[in-house]
């Protein structure tokens, strides 16, 4: 396939973002439109570099770890526990999870009895407070694109799916109650990145210049 570089004007910003593990999705236009559109070719340039591009169905794209960092982590340990955690309290609110965690929302002023309920779960992703709620699981989940805060709700996009359809699947198996009571680890999808909050900027910018210099001496040839 030949591959005509000018196209492809949002190649910078898609690729730092996917580098990082942050799910592109709607809420993102014009990467999102980019990536659309462009599909095939951005799939065949990431796979020329050494990475896999995930085009989910429902509406965003991601990357698929190397083995090597497929590895579970604490990052994807938390976000599967809260999610199944959400489930579950959503559930005995006579709410539909489903619903919720496709495309509604969760306010602030729900954590804190969210946090006192389920506290000894909590405590297995070593977060007791709301502050380490809201900084190791709901901001790395904004940071990744699963979720969006605004003014204190947290509104659940697309990628959410990754999550949902674990604990489904898990629900499928066996009584979701009896599967949070018991230890960590939970089933979890694969995630990008590693386990830091604030990420390697430093690192995302190297690997972005050597993976464009690598293109364009490919491509451009």
């Amino acid at each position: 396939m030949h591959l005509d570089l000018k196209e492809l004007t949002h190649l910078a910003p898609i690729f730092r973002e996917l580098l990082k593990g942050f799910h592109i999705s709607r809420r993102d236009p014009e990467l999102y439109s980019q990536l659309s559109s462009l599909q095939d070719v951005y799939r065949s340039l990431f796979k020329a570099l050494g990475f896999e591009l995930v085009c989910d169905t429902r509406g965003f794209y991601y990357f698929v770890p190397e083995l090597a960092a497929a590895q579970v982590n604490k990052t994807a340990q938390r976000l599967s526990l809260f999610t199944f955690i959400l489930v579950e309290h959503l559930a005995d609110q006579g709410r539909d999870p489903i619903a919720v965690l496709d495309g509604g929302s969760l306010g602030r002023d729900e954590l804190p009895a969210l946090l006192d309920k389920y506290r000894d779960l909590f405590v297995q992703a070593e977060v007791q407070t709301q502050e380490e709620l809201e900084e190791k699981i709901l901001r790395r989940m904004t940071q990744l694109g699963f979720t969006a805060e605004d003014n204190g709700i947290y509104r659940f996009l697309a990628p959410m799916h990754r999550f949902l359809d674990v604990c489904l699947s898990v629900q499928q198996d066996r009584d979701l109650a009896a599967s949070l009571h018991s230890a960590l680890p939970l089933p979890v999808p694969m995630l990008a990145g590693d386990d830091s909050d604030e990420g390697d900027d430093t690192a995302d910018e190297q690997a972005l210049a050597l993976a464009i210099a690598q293109e364009r001496q490919e491509f451009d040839a």
